[in-house]
């Protein structure tokens, strides 16, 4: 049997669920004989190839962010949304309580560091959503590992079921915050 191949994004969030990945230790070694990594956050590979599995990272806060998550779902078997963020909105969804326009003029114009400041406006600048998404309401979503950021046995126990053949189910222990 041939490696799996698995692509990776990380849309609007922290580093934080990438850096629990890299905390499952020497266990890491394991899984890259296991798998080959595609497009990743911290390769130069601008589009997505056809996958086994797609795991992303972070909320949908953009019209690119939405668009990559189709793509992605598209060009994968297994979807895997990891993080608070891909899988409830997490800290992005807390601008839904305000308008896309009274969110950009308090960030670009009333801060308390903003001197003549201005709400940007350049086709480089990916365009806000209305709200902050959590992944499963733009694409279907098999998998779920939640947390703030996801613990590494977490990460690994849904990798080695992957490496299995089977969809992730984490089970209740492992849905506990500590």
């Amino acid at each position: 049997m041939g490696k799996v191949r698995l692509a990776t994004t990380w849309l609007d969030a922290c580093a934080g669920c990438h850096m629990s990945f890299l905390d499952i230790d020497e266990a890491i070694i394991e899984v890259a004989k296991a798998v080959e990594f595609t497009r990743s956050p911290i390769t130069d590979i601008k589009e997505f190839a056809e996958v086994d599995v797609g795991l992303i990272t972070g909320a949908i806060g953009t019209f690119e962010h939405e668009e990559e998550a189709k793509e992605l779902r598209e060009k994968c078997k297994i979807l895997i949304v990891l993080g608070d963020c891909a899988c409830f909105g997490g800290i992005p969804s807390m601008r839904n309580a305000f308008s896309k326009d009274e969110v950009l003029r308090r960030a670009y114009i009333e801060s308390e560091s903003t001197k003549d400041g201005r709400i940007p406006s350049s086709p480089e600048i990916p365009a806000l959503l209305e709200k902050a998404l959590p992944v499963t309401e733009v694409v279907k979503v098999d998998c779920f590992v939640p947390g703030c950021p996801p613990r590494s046995d977490a990460i690994l126990y849904a990798l080695k079921e992957l490496l299995q053949g089977r969809i992730p189910v984490l089970p209740r222990e492992m849905m506990r915050f500590d």
